[in-house]
């Protein structure tokens, strides 16, 4: 193999960052789970890439999407161009995902917790939340049943938090153990990507562990905005930049900066 042509600094976004880093999370042949925006961005350009045999499933039914423009929700009738099938929700999460037929599946959070467990329901009080959000969706699906899971959020301190105002999505639950017992079928959460680093998670404790750090942001920026004990292991890696090459097809994937703005766009 030769040798890879990496960006520098400032010749990339975080956003393209994150979606590059969720795109190699992905491998070839494997069954992809995802929704709009960065999951579904990361999925096309891992199999323009990659993982060319990767099979993409949209909730709405899509099967095996090879589409060639984004979309704006997931029932997007363009997401069906040459896809071997178009179903709907019964079968995608029923079948394929409770199946146990999903190898990875992408979902966001508004709030997450040290074992992965995810929130996106409300933020406050049962009774009177400051702020109501859309619920599960497919989301507990996904997190329950798919192989390992992708979570893509921002980093921010009300977001990771020690205790959540609601669990939508149970990751590892309390820890070791904690999946197998309540039934779960999937593995929960393998990784967590944000804006400022990747976090996996330590295979003893089930507790998130820092993995690498983004190009230009230091480890004092992540304590500060994490809720809780952040797990960091002696020698952590920066995370590997875009190449040329993802970054160019990333940019073909969303031409009009849609999901991902250009960087003359994001000043």
């Amino acid at each position: 193999m030769g040798k890879k042509d990496y960006a520098k600094p400032g010749e990339f976004t975080t956003l393209e960052l994150m979606a590059v880093c969720g795109a190699r999370a992905i491998k070839n042949g494997e069954v992809v789970f995802v929704g709009t925006g960065l999951p579904m961005i990361a999925a096309m350009l891992a199999k323009r890439t990659h993982a060319p045999k990767a099979k993409i499933v949209y909730e709405a039914g899509f099967i095996d999407s090879n589409a060639i423009d984004i979309a704006l929700s997931i029932a997007d009738s363009r997401l069906g161009y040459r896809a071997s099938a178009a179903i709907g929700l019964i079968e995608t999460l029923g079948l394929l995902l409770q199946g146990g037929h999903v190898d990875v599946g992408f979902v966001g959070a508004a709030q997450i917790d040290e074992y992965g467990n995810i929130n996106t329901t409300y933020i406050g009080d049962f009774e009177h939340p400051t702020v109501r959000l859309p619920g599960s969706g497919g989301g507990n699906d996904i997190v329950s049943s798919a192989k390992r899971v992708v979570i893509i959020m921002t980093h921010e301190k009300r977001k990771m938090v020690k205790k959540l105002d609601y669990l939508t999505s149970p990751g590892h639950l309390d820890g070791p153990g904690a999946r197998e017992r309540v039934g779960l079928l999937g593995s929960g959460p393998s990784l967590v990507v944000t804006n400022f680093c990747q976090m996996d998670f330590d295979p003893e404790t089930k507790r998130i562990r820092l993995a690498s750090v983004h190009p230009g942001v230091t480890l004092q920026e992540i304590m500060e905005n994490t809720g809780f004990d952040l797990l960091i292991p002696e020698n952590v890696p920066t995370t590997e930049p875009p190449t040329y090459e993802e970054l160019a097809i990333l940019r073909a994937i969303d031409p009009h900066g849609i999901y991902i703005p250009r960087p003359e766009q994001s000043k």
